[in-house]
C-alpha cells in the first residue's frame, strides 16, 4: 500500500513538473519607450516603396516608439531626390505604425505613409501619395538645437519634429 502512495505522489509531482515546463511564460510587458538608435536599426527598412519608386530611408534621421502593449510605430526622412517636385513637396519622410494615432487631432489607421511638413501643414500621404491626413503644424522658436527629424515625449504622448516644426502624435 505504501508503494502504491509513493508511486501516486511521485506521478503528481511529475504531472506538475512537466505542465510548468510545457505551460508557455506569460509575454514580458514592455514599458512604452522611445526607440534607441540601436532599436530603430532593428525595425527601419533601408528603402521605402512609395509612388512607384523606392527611396532610400536615412536611418540617421529616424525616430519612434514602441507602446507598453509591443506595438511600433517609427518614421526616417528619406532621400526623395528621384521624384518629381510635385511629390518632393509634401513627401519628405516614412511613417510606419502598428497602432491607430492621433496626430493633430486627426486619426491615422495603422498602415505604411509617406510624410511631409509644407509650407503651412504636416501632410501623411498613403503609398499612392494621396493625402490621408493633413494637419497644422506648431513650430518650437525656443528650440536651441533644431535637428532634421526626432520625437521627443510629452505627456501622455509625443512630438514629432522636423526642425523646429512639430504635430502631437497620441496612441490612441
Amino acid at each position: 500500500m505504501k508503494n502504491v502512495r509513493v508511486a501516486a505522489v511521485k506521478t503528481f509531482l511529475a504531472l506538475l513538473l512537466a505542465s510548468a515546463l510545457l505551460t508557455p511564460a506569460p509575454a514580458q510587458k514592455t514599458a512604452q519607450h522611445l526607440f534607441s538608435s540601436d532599436e530603430l536599426t532593428k525595425v527601419a527598412p533601408a528603402e521605402f516603396f512609395f509612388r512607384g519608386q523606392k527611396a532610400t530611408v536615412q536611418l540617421r534621421n529616424a525616430t519612434g516608439f514602441e507602446t507598453a502593449g509591443g506595438m511600433v510605430t517609427f518614421g526616417a526622412l528619406v532621400d526623395a531626390s528621384g521624384y518629381s517636385s510635385g511629390i518632393k513637396e509634401k513627401y519628405q519622410g516614412m511613417l510606419i505604425t502598428e497602432s491607430k494615432l492621433n496626430i493633430g487631432g486627426s486619426q491615422l489607421a495603422p498602415g505604411e505613409y509617406g510624410f511631409g511638413f509644407t509650407k503651412d501643414k504636416f501632410v501623411v500621404m498613403n503609398v499612392a501619395s494621396e493625402e490621408v491626413l493633413s494637419v497644422p503644424y506648431a513650430t518650437d522658436a525656443e528650440l536651441n538645437r533644431a535637428v532634421p527629424l526626432k520625437m521627443v515625449e510629452d505627456g501622455s504622448g509625443y512630438k514629432l519634429y522636423a526642425g523646429k516644426k512639430w504635430v502631437a502624435v497620441k496612441v490612441e
